[in-house]
C-alpha cells in the first residue's frame, strides 16, 4: 500500500451583502510519488479541486421529510461545479518516491477532492470568524452564508434554505 499526502491553501472573499464566495486562489502541493504524466496530474488535481468546491458551496440533496422524495431532482435545483468556480490555481508536487513499488508512484486519485473539501471549509469558516461565526455546516450557498452573516450581525434567524 502507499499513502499520497499533500497540504492544500484556500483563499475565499464572501460577499456580506449577498453571501456570494469567491475562491481567490488555490494552491495544492502533493506528494504522489513518481508522477509518471504531470500535465495528467495537474489536470486530475484540478478537477478533484473543482468537484471539492462544488460540495463545498453548493451541492445539497434536499428531500421532502414527509415523503422521502427528492426535492432536488434536477440541475435546475441541485448546483453543479464548474470551470469558473476556481479560477487561479497552483498545483505542484513534491515527490518522494515509495519503496513499496517499481515504479515509486503512490497516485493522484482523490488528492484534489480530498484535500480541497476541509480546505475551503476552513477559509470560509475563517473569512466569517470576525463576526464571531466559528462552525457553519456545508454547503456554504450565498444563502446559507448570508443567513449566517445577518444572525452574527444582529439580525433575526430565518429557516435555513
Amino acid at each position: 500500500m502507499t499513502f499520497p499526502n499533500g497540504c492544500h491553501i484556500a483563499e475565499v472573499e464572501i460577499e456580506p451583502e449577498t453571501g456570494s464566495v469567491t475562491v481567490v486562489n488555490y494552491t495544492a502541493v502533493d506528494d504522489l510519488g513518481t508522477v509518471v504524466h504531470p500535465v495528467l496530474v495537474e489536470g486530475q488535481v484540478h478537477g478533484g479541486v473543482v468537484q471539492g468546491a462544488g460540495q463545498a458551496f453548493g451541492e445539497h440533496a434536499i428531500y421532502d421529510p414527509a415523503t422521502a422524495q427528492l426535492v432536488t431532482g434536477s440541475f435546475m435545483d441541485y448546483a453543479m461545479p464548474h470551470a469558473g468556480l476556481v479560477r487561479k490555481m497552483i498545483v505542484d508536487d513534491h515527490p518522494v518516491p515509495t519503496p513499496a513499488n517499481a515504479l515509486g508512484a503512490k497516485g493522484v486519485g482523490e488528492s484534489g477532492c480530498s484535500g480541497s473539501v476541509p480546505a475551503f471549509v476552513n477559509a470560509t469558516v475563517d473569512a466569517l470568524r470576525p463576526l464571531g461565526i466559528t462552525h457553519l455546516d456545508m454547503p456554504f450557498t450565498p444563502c446559507h452564508l448570508w443567513e449566517a452573516i445577518r444572525v452574527a450581525r444582529g439580525g433575526a434567524s430565518g429557516s435555513r434554505a
